[in-house]
């Protein structure tokens, strides 16, 4: 297989880590947090005229007309940086949820309102109850007349207090955790009957609790009444972007804590002298390259339409990166000692966001059991 960048992929990836390097440095980061929307209205405007906000859609409808190699590109970069701003909820999952759902009027009308970085979107699907079960959905749809009326809370809603529309699904037929039933509607955050309650998290990304009384959607706002496999494939390409970005968040801590200890002294030696900590790093860049392998092999199948060896694919991925992620976390953290914790200090802002995204759609003990299901990466579904 050839993992060689063609010329448009490299100069992606060399505009994005630009972009990156001059806008995204760590006090850079913390003034970004003190806005009022807790990230930069600037840089994501940058973002737009860069091209990136368009970056899954065609080009005939303003997008740069990339696929998931791209989607790695950029993400990665992402999580050396990490960025703020709402990239992932407005371009990877709502992008994705109207490119593989929205009728082609929706989607010719809201793409370049998106690529424009006029209009962010949001993906309102996790309840309290639901933990990583995509079919557990309590939400109900309820028809009247020619419009359905949605009620329900939804939690974890990432940057949707900026949204200014929202994906929610809701359970149009059967019961709490049928697969059939699981519907795909599309609202204005505004709209009569939606209340939002945005707060950070861990990770000082923004999200929201969405409360929804007799919301009114009808038209193009609802995309169907059984949309469970197209929601699973949006969120397994979701899932593939998030490795990428995890294996960025991983290598900052590991070039960080190699800086560290070659400029750190103990008893009149670096501690970089002392090999102990070697063998320690060199688990941290075998622990590194593992992910790495499973990103890359993530982004590969993630367009893959067979979703039994998809999901193998997917799983196996996420598993090996909260895998890596909590060793090359818990290491960069100890062999910078408390300095490691601070909030002063990157490393640990570095080891939040790869917790975060470690726990996002299944931990590794999740997908293990997933792949463990399909009888293995190479086996017969159980």
């Amino acid at each position: 297989m050839d993992f060689d960048l063609s010329d448009d992929q490299r100069l992606l990836k060399e505009s994005v880590d630009r972009l990156i390097a001059d806008q995204y440095k760590f006090e850079q980061r913390k003034k970004y947090l003190t806005e009022p929307k807790g990230w930069s209205d600037a840089v994501y405007a940058q973002l737009a005229e860069l091209g990136l906000l368009g970056l899954t859609f065609e080009e005939t409808l303003g997008g740069f007309g990339g696929g998931p190699v791209e989607t790695m590109i950029v993400m990665e970069a992402f999580g050396r940086g990490l960025v703020l701003e709402p990239f992932f909820p407005t371009v990877i999952l709502g992008g994705g949820l109207l490119r593989r759902a929205g009728s082609p009027g929706l989607l010719g009308g809201l793409a370049p309102a998106i690529t424009a970085g006029k209009l962010k979107l949001a993906f309102a699907h996790i309840e309290r109850h639901s933990r990583y079960d995509l079919g557990d959905v309590a939400t109900t749809a309820r028809k009247e007349g020619g419009a359905w009326l949605l009620n329900g809370a939804k939690s974890l809603v990432l940057h949707g207090d900026t949204a200014d529309k929202i994906f929610v699904t809701a359970r149009t037929s059967g019961a709490q955790r049928d697969r059939d039933g699981v519907g795909l509607f599309l609202i204005d955050a505004n709209a009569p009957g939606v209340s939002r309650r945005g707060y950070f998290n861990q990770d000082r990304l923004r999200a929201a609790e969405i409360t929804l009384s007799n919301v009114r959607v009808s038209g193009d706002g609802v995309l169907g009444e059984s949309m469970l496999p197209t929601i699973e494939h949006v969120i397994d390409e979701a899932i593939a972007a998030l490795c990428a970005e995890a294996v960025g968040a991983m290598q900052v801590m590991h070039d960080t804590t190699l800086d560290y200890m070659k400029t750190r002294k103990q008893f009149g030696r670096t501690i970089g002298s002392f090999q102990v900590l070697q063998h320690r790093s060199v688990d941290m860049l075998v622990a590194l390259e593992q992910a790495r392998s499973m990103a890359m092999f993530a982004a590969v199948m993630a367009a893959e339409e067979n979703p039994i060896e998809r999901k193998r694919a997917i799983a196996a991925a996420k598993a090996q990166i909260g895998r890596s992620g909590h060793l090359i976390g818990e290491e960069a953290v100890q062999i910078h000692g408390g300095i490691g914790m601070t909030n002063e200090y990157s490393v640990g802002h570095s080891f939040k966001r790869m917790t975060m995204i470690g726990q996002m759609y299944g931990d590794a003990d999740a997908h293990l059991a997933v792949l463990a299901s399909l009888g293995g990466l190479f086996g017969k579904a159980a």
